[in-house]
């Protein structure tokens, strides 16, 4: 049998059945399903800045993702081609927050599940996903990091200003200190009791502290 036979084989050749009807079906389930997830992401979202078009990315990649996998059950020389088409595909998107790689592969694994016909499984999965993620993305969060700058013309300042933190906060870790013709600039990690800031304004009023500033932290940054 030579390789042409092989290629023009019955089995290379088939393709199932498919119709407009599931066509149909598979792609509204994918809209409604990644609408969901659209509307999870942009709820439990808890990063500095919001991205709509990650928000319609996820949308559109699983309406792609599913039409590839109805193309590729349908026919398997086209799989084979998809296969080696998407070999060569590179992506160079920088992810910021790691739960945007949930909810990737998310959007992946709803439209693989719905183009492969197991459209109640990608409905219930994905219930059961949000209700997790959103569950787990709204509770409250207890004793939340602060970062506080003091700026200060001397030791003497340093030392009262450093002694207020000390008595209104629950938890000081000093993290850095500068010094220079300038003066000094202390940095410590706090956290707060009950949420209160007021102590910020004290610290200010401290003869010798030329200002101070309390950021909230929670190891993301913007870029």
């Amino acid at each position: 049998m030579s390789f042409s036979d092989v290629f023009k084989s019955s089995f290379l050749e088939s393709i199932e059945s498919f119709t407009a009807a599931d066509l149909a079906v598979g792609m509204t389930f994918a809209v409604v399903i990644s609408l969901f997830i659209f509307w999870v992401y942009k709820k439990t979202f808890t990063g500095i800045m919001y991205s709509p078009g990650f928000s319609l990315t996820l949308i559109g990649l699983c309406l792609v993702t599913t039409l590839v996998i109805m193309a590729v059950t349908s026919n398997v020389v086209l799989s084979l081609g998809m296969v080696g088409a998407l070999s060569i595909v590179r992506f160079r998107a920088a992810i910021k927050d790691p739960m945007e790689i949930v909810f990737l592969f998310w959007s992946i694994a709803v439209g693989i599940v719905i183009g492969a016909g197991m459209i109640p499984l990608a409905l219930t999965g994905s219930v059961v996903i949000g209700i997790i993620l959103m569950i787990f993305a709204n509770r409250k969060q207890v004793g939340i990091p602060y970062i506080i700058i003091i700026d200060c013309d001397s030791d003497a300042a340093e030392k009262s200003a450093t002694e207020a933190v000390k008595s209104a906060v629950s938890k000081y870790v000093p993290k850095s200190k500068k010094v220079n013709a300038a003066g000094i600039e202390l940095t410590a990690q706090v956290r707060l009791k009950d949420e209160k800031t007021e102590f910020v304004n004290g610290i200010s009023n401290i003869e010798g502290v030329r200002n101070a500033t309390l950021v909230s932290y929670n190891g993301e940054y913007a870029g």
